[in-house]
């Protein structure tokens, strides 16, 4: 097989392959390390590049296969980190100067579970500083940009990730999620993000334990490998208190589904949202899709109000939980959105966060109810088409003001604080070749009947197929 389209393989067909030794790990490999070396100066996706110690995992798994023995269920998969996420022994900067040559001594729970699965780390992915904002640049690093066009963004804050998988130089890739950042890159790059629910994927190390509104999750480019990813990192973990104790070898199963009568709730703009024109027009194409599926689509949207208001609250506070200290010696080397997140959290009120922690819970019960009538709501994933690399957030919409730099996200947002669990899936196109995708949210905790709704959707429209230029050797 042609390298490259061995790295546009689904990530459950190149396992299937390897283990039927069909070719090798190492071959897997070579292809993505060749892919990466071609593609990757052209997107900035990868920023940490690990080829020998790759080859090496690859080697192993091999060997492990010679011997009979078992090297897991992402048996030889390549898979880059997010550079939010911890990595023994391996640079994690979280975008920011003030880490640049920072080396954990221990893996987050996510890396943790995925090299025991068989996934070998062949590097770390970009991010905005700190995470902050669905804009991938920082002073580390530079921009990431977007692989169907390249004077675009690729969203964030799991934008290196998403730009990575869409050009093949991994099958899978782990993110993180809080306003939107496993489901709006995704929607940018025409690639599948889940957010699971809280605690089904334990999130660890964490300064919060509790706190509800971070998770992290999978990315690939079809929902069937974001399940078989699922199937390695969900499950519970004595470390993170909150976690799911449901195995992930729930998500082992199929997808397939009947989804005759089934009903979902479609909401052009989730309580009143500005959304650029293209994008409405885009994703109202696709209703029929779920027509033609047997399900009954209702317009509908749930009382998401306060929302807005409890993700402000609750955002600021975790940014002051975790960067307070730290802006106090190192300001200068602090981006001027991330100072003003931070200094937003520090002026909170016991009050004004009971109040948030009030209202999220009417919130969760609302939406509850709500989720009663309807087994899935339909929406568009982000209110924008990939804009200019260089602007670093919208500040209108449809002439509509945007205060802040996390304005655009609250179609996103908005869903994060219901705690319900929520992906995006490729949608369609502009007129102009710019990916969007498609807001699936499932009822609490049905993580894997969203991946079933997703899969018969995706298997409907089959837009994942459809390659960034950038990626093709004729580019």
């Amino acid at each position: 097989m042609n390298p490259e389209e061995l790295c546009f393989l689904p990530a459950h067909e190149i396992v299937r392959r390897i283990r039927a030794r069909e070719f090798s790990s190492v071959e897997v490999m070579d292809a993505h390390i060749a892919q990466i070396e071609r593609v990757n100066p052209s997107i900035n996706a990868i920023v940490t590049f690990l080829p020998e110690s790759a080859r090496e995992g690859a080697r192993a798994v091999d060997a492990a296969l010679a011997r009979g023995d078992d090297p897991g269920p992402l048996a030889g998969l390549p898979v880059a980190h997010k550079d939010l996420a911890p990595t023994k022994g391996i640079r994690t900067t979280f975008g920011s100067p003030i880490f640049r040559d920072f080396v954990p001594e221990a893996d987050a729970i996510i890396v943790e579970r995925l090299r025991k699965a068989g996934a070998i780390t062949i590097g770390k992915t970009n991010v905005p500083e700190f995470g902050a904002g669905s804009q991938t640049f920082n002073p580390v690093f530079g921009a990431t940009r977007n692989p169907y066009d390249l004077d675009k963004t690729c969203g964030g804050s799991s934008g290196g990730a998403t730009a990575a998988l869409a050009c093949g130089l991994v099958p899978i890739a782990d993110g993180s999620d809080l306003g939107g950042s496993l489901r709006n890159p995704a929607s940018f790059c025409n690639v599948v993000g889940l957010r699971p629910s809280p605690g089904r994927v334990p999130n660890w190390p964490s300064l919060s334990a509790w706190f509800h509104l971070g998770v992290v999750g999978p990315m690939a480019r079809t929902v069937q490998d974001v399940a078989l990813t699922m199937s390695a990192i969900a499950g519970p973990d004595a470390r993170a208190p909150t976690s799911l104790q449901e195995s992930g070898l729930t998500f082992a199963r199929s997808l397939a589904r009947d989804f005759k009568g089934a009903r979902i709730a479609w909401s052009r703009d989730l309580g009143g949202l500005p959304f650029e024109s293209e994008v409405s027009e885009i994703t109202e194409k696709q209703r029929g899709i779920f027509t033609d599926l047997g399900c009954v689509v209702e317009d509908a949207t749930p009382d998401l109000r306060d929302a807005d208001d409890i993700f402000g609250v609750m955002r600021a506070w975790n940014m002051e939980l975790s960067f307070g200290q730290l802006l106090k010696s190192k300001r200068e080397q602090m981006k001027d959105t991330v100072i003003w997140n931070i200094e937003q959290g520090s002026r909170l009120t016991g009050p004004q966060i009971g109040s948030a922690e009030v209202q999220c819970t009417q919130l969760f019960h609302r939406m509850r109810e709500f989720m009663e009538k309807f087994d899935f709501l339909v929406a568009p994933v982000v209110q924008v088409l990939p804009f200019d690399v260089d602007v670093p957030y919208p500040t209108e919409i449809n002439g509509v003001k945007l205060d802040t730099y996390i304005d655009w996200m609250r179609s996103c947002s908005r869903i994060t604080v219901t705690g319900a669990p929520a992906l995006s899936v490729p949608c369609g196109f502009s007129r102009k070749g710019l990916p969007v995708g498609l807001q699936i949210v499932g009822r609490h905790q049905d993580d894997f009947g969203l991946l079933q709704i997703a899969h018969a959707f995706e298997q409907a429209t089959g837009l994942w197929k459809q390659r960034p230029v950038v990626a093709n050797t004729k580019s």
